[in-house]
């Protein structure tokens, strides 16, 4: 039931006109369903009275609606057949129930988180394509087999396809209904001003198709609408003839071993139809609420228990009730019981009202409904999904059309399965070649499972790393692992892999599997590493960082392996000179691990004696073989200084900030006064192209100044043991164009053709 108070009054409206419609919905459907079966009508109407009156107190759904169910007439009908007697069948249906309780308590609703969402949306759009085509030939008058019957495979010996060119009985006045029917359906979901009336427009078509049954009786034939084109409830004239509509069960069947057997079957396709149905109805509910599978479970079997004591038929979660009570504005799950309750005193005091009720109206609800569940849209989404999702959900649509419900969703979790498993065989493991500071290593990425299925790809792929190389196995992301599997990759890292001299690093692996973390390769700069490389090497491996980083391909890092190691002295191998802004820091930007860059951050990324010294010393001292000035685009510093550069109040005094103004300054030295008049009169546009070019050039600037400003970093230069250059990174698009060294006004080139330094 709704959280408040409020919320249940405001819910309230919705929930009852919701309830009248699935009402008129359900009698037809309660009664098809129980003539298909081989029923008593009367149990039809018992299972769709318990399912919503007691079902809908015990379940936890908000939109369910639950009774007799089309996808079980097949095996209720093959049930009491084997059985001999309906009265025994009923046993087997209070025992069905015990069942549905124990699975509930020990949990065996989980089994719903397993069904894909492919094969869920194509259950959804094949029920539509069924009412689709099982309703034409009802809205016409055509009623040879019962309005409930859904199966391929018709009563009749007709299939569905068969039956629409088979309409020798159509009556012209239950056509005129059905076809009036839809279009007032139809006109009314499309004019606001009829959305907002108060009825719903399925009652208005019922009571408008009772009315018509009244009228065309009055004109004759061939108006007149036989008995056999209406509603047909069982009419009681007192109680000792309603009590003599009610069959009980035989209790001496619990000795009788078919039961049992009858029972399991039961218990098993009524709880896999009701999750299935159940997680269909969660995702056409518009506040895509999770209905409790267990809990469900058990409200199933508490209701399939009482439906067999009383004589009605085994029922389930039921699709097509739960779409239209969804369809009519359900809210809260009054709007099942409420359908309930409707059913119960109109079958017990209004019999004779209903029978009125022509098929063709109630045809023209299920046709619309129909469309909306299979619409064009749904079939485009699920294209646009690729085709590993549509070709599942088309499988499942048109098993399902072609069997039955249950049959046709173990067919489409078969297609689904076999793209999973082609998935898998093809693609076990994703391999990347990852260029780590000390080598290279092949990183070997485990799917979520790795079954006996993968053994011979996963073979070939550990085959392929060179001799004298280096892997990592990571199965961060991996949730089981075949023995056989685990077997497989314990031979590689103790016996294989040091045999063709190849180190093993380990990552991800669950405590289980008796396989610890290890890393045997290099991800940070050591001090051999540092005394090895060149700065024109530095800077290559910054334009590959950062491609990784564009890419979303960033290497994997052992941070703490890192942290630990570089505790006493650490060897970086670029100071950066950045902004303070954090759009652009330089670990993130060059994908570089803890330790490889020593990082000066100062608004503007100007220059300074106090910056100066930090640079000497990350050179000088620590040993960092290149110097990158690092600028970006959108910079809040330059736009500053252009906007200042005007005779107006100095930076200081306009932002409050005393010393800003001797970054402005710095920055202003690439402005050219007689090119930043006429900045004022640009479009928004083209001024912040304008800061970004002076980003640009207060970059080249700095580089240039540096080696004049800095004794010591002029001498690094000049020894060629130190390379300075400049950068600019656009934080829009995340790429990155670096600038010739020195600042000497060459055409900068971007990061993934980037110039080399000797």
């Amino acid at each position: 039931m709704p959280a408040s108070n409020g919320s249940y009054w405001s819910d309230l409206p919705r929930d009852l006109v919701a309830g009248i419609v699935v009402f008129l919905v359900a009698l037809p459907l309660c009664l098809g369903i129980a003539l298909a079966s081989g029923a008593p009508l009367m149990a039809g109407l018992i299972s769709g009275i318990v399912g919503g009156i007691l079902v809908g107190v015990l379940s936890g759904s908000h939109t369910s609606v639950s009774g007799p169910a089309a996808g079980l007439t097949a095996v209720v009908l093959a049930q009491i057949a084997a059985l001999g007697s309906f009265q025994t069948f009923l046993m087997a249906v209070v025992l069905a129930g015990a069942i549905q309780i124990v699975l509930g308590f020990v949990k065996a609703g989980s089994l719903s988180a397993f069904f894909p969402s492919s094969v869920i949306k194509g259950l959804l759009a094949a029920i539509g394509v069924i009412l689709i085509l099982k309703q034409l030939p009802h809205l016409f008058g055509h009623d040879t087999d019962p309005i409930g019957e859904m199966a391929f495979v018709q009563p009749d010996n007709h299939n569905t396809f068969s039956e629409l060119a088979n309409w020798q009985d159509v009556s012209t006045g239950a056509a005129v209904i059905g076809v009036l029917s839809v279009l007032l359906l139809v006109v009314w979901e499309r004019v606001k001003g009829l959305k907002k009336f108060p009825l719903p427009s399925a009652l208005v078509v019922v009571v408008l198709g009772a009315s018509m049954t009244l009228l065309f009786r009055q004109w004759g034939e061939p108006w007149g609408i036989d008995p056999s084109h209406l509603v047909n409830v069982p009419i009681a004239n007192s109680f000792d003839e309603f009590r003599n509509l009610l069959v009980l069960p035989d209790f001496t069947a619990l000795w009788n071993s078919k039961v049992y057997v009858a029972a399991s079957t039961l218990a098993a396709v009524a709880s896999l139809e009701t999750l299935l149905n159940l997680e269909a109805v969660d995702k056409l509910d518009p506040r895509q609420r999770t209905s409790p599978s267990n809990r469900e479970l058990i409200a199933q079997g508490v209701g399939n228990m009482m439906s067999g004591l009383i004589g009605g038929l085994p029922l389930t979660s039921v699709i097509v009730r739960s779409s239209v009570n969804i369809n009519s504005g359900a809210r809260t799950k009054l709007s099942a019981l409420f359908h309930g309750v409707l059913l119960l005193v109109c079958v017990v005091f209004l019999p004779k009202v209903l029978n009125l009720i022509p098929l063709s109206c109630l045809a023209a609800i299920l046709l619309v409904t129909g469309f909306k569940l299979a619409s064009p849209n749904v079939v485009k989404r699920m294209w646009r999904e690729g085709y590993a999702q549509f070709l599942p959900f088309a499988v499942t649509v048109v098993a399902i059309v072609l069997t039955d419900l249950l049959v046709g969703v173990l067919i489409g979790l078969g297609a689904s399965i076999a793209f999973i498993l082609r998935s898998n065989l093809r693609r076990p493991v994703r391999r990347l070649v990852e260029k780590h500071l000390g080598r290279e290593v092949v990183h070997l990425e485990l799917p979520n499972q790795v079954s006996f299925l993968n053994r011979a790809a996963l073979t070939r792929v550990l085959d392929e790393v060179p001799r004298g190389g280096h892997l990592l196995l990571d199965a961060s992301s991996t949730d089981y692992i075949d023995p056989d599997i685990l077997d497989l990759l314990r031979e590689f890292d103790e016996k294989t892999g040091p045999a063709r001299g190849i180190e093993v690093s380990l990552r991800g692996f669950k405590e289980q599997y008796q396989m610890e973390d290890r890393t045997q390769f290099v991800d940070y700069s050591t001090r051999e590493l540092q005394e090895a490389i060149t700065p024109a090497q530095v800077l290559q491996l910054l334009k590959d960082g950062h491609e990784r980083f564009r890419t979303g391909r960033p290497l994997a890092r052992d941070l703490g392996r890192a942290v630990q190691a570089i505790g006493e002295a650490q060897y970086p191998l670029v100071v950066v000179l950045g902004c303070i802004e954090s759009r652009a820091p330089a670990e993130v930007v060059f994908d570089l691990g803890v330790g490889d860059v020593f990082s000066v951050r100062v608004i503007g990324n100007v220059s300074s004696r106090k910056i100066l010294s930090s640079i000497e010393y990350g050179t000088a001292v620590a040993g960092a073989k290149l110097v990158l000035v690092l600028g970006h685009t959108r910079c809040g510093a330059v736009a500053a200084a252009v906007d200042s550069l005007a005779p107006t109040a100095s930076a200081a005094v306009a932002t409050g900030c005393q010393h800003l103004d001797h970054v402005i300054e710095e920055i202003q030295q690439v402005i050219d006064p007689a090119e930043h008049a006429a900045v004022g009169q640009l479009p928004p546009a083209d001024r912040l192209r304008y800061v970004d070019e002076v980003a640009r050039r207060n970059v080249m600037r700095v580089v240039a100044a540096m080696p004049e400003q800095s004794v010591t970093l002029r001498r690094l230069v000049q020894e060629r043991r130190v390379a300075i250059v400049g950068a600019v990174y656009d934080v829009t698009t995340r790429e990155l164009v670096f600038l010739s060294e020195g600042g000497s006004g060459a055409a900068a080139e971007p990061v993934r053709r980037g110039t080399g330094v000797s």
